[in-house]
């Protein structure tokens, strides 16, 4: 198979790092994750919203755009975590939605977003994870991640609207959607097989029936 360029989408504990990790090292593929745990601004951000929103969301602009280059200069095959484009469509919208981005910084962050991305190369498939909002609530409870704390099922669902808003008008290439509330490709072999062929098959041009 020639190169390909991957990237997972999905609500806040969706699966898309679980599956980029088991999908990326069965395959021998090239990864990369979200920025979290080096991310300067995260603190900040979480103390005052209002205040950080747009100097953390140029940040994960600016270093998705990197890991996008990077992946793509990469000879092998390469899967990212989080798509660039959830940066705006998603969790930008959101901010400037819940109050948290101004109108005048939101603008600016679009007009960046726009100019970031005509440099970019368009992904060969999306992989979106679908999972009810119980589900990610379930999850993100036993991961227990201190960041994560305030977050509600209304700010999921919100964001899960705005996925659908986001996919009925995408086309830069083939999407993929996965109810990962259904399939356990975590915990069984076989349900990570099953998804593996899925995503090479939808790689080489196969009508795939979604998960």
């Amino acid at each position: 198979m020639t190169k390909k360029l991957i990237v997972v989408a999905g609500n806040i504990g969706a699966g898309k790092t679980s599956l980029t990790e088991r999908i990326g090292a069965r395959q021998g593929w090239a990864m990369g994750y979200e920025s979290v745990s080096d991310n300067p601004y995260l603190p900040d951000f979480y103390a005052d919203m209002k205040t950080w929103s747009f100097h953390l969301q140029v940040y994960f602009l600016g270093h998705r755009a990197k890991q996008y280059i990077d992946l793509a200069a990469d000879p092998r095959t390469a899967i990212s975590d989080r798509s660039i484009y959830e940066d705006a469509y998603i969790f930008a919208r959101a901010l400037h939605h819940m109050g948290n981005m101004t109108e005048r910084d939101y603008f600016s962050y679009r007009r960046l977003f726009d100019l970031v991305m005509g440099g970019l190369p368009a992904p060969n498939l999306l992989i979106y994870l679908k999972c009810p909002v119980n589900v990610l609530m379930e999850r993100i409870h036993i991961r227990a991640r201190g960041m994560e704390t305030g977050i509600t099922p209304e700010y999921l669902t919100l964001l899960d609207s705005f996925y659908d808003d986001w996919l009925k008008s995408f086309d830069l290439c083939p999407v993929l959607t996965i109810q990962t509330g259904n399939v356990d490709y975590v915990h069984k072999p076989g349900a990570l097989e099953m998804v593996t062929q899925h995503i090479t098959d939808k790689l080489a041009g196969k009508e795939v029936v979604e998960l």
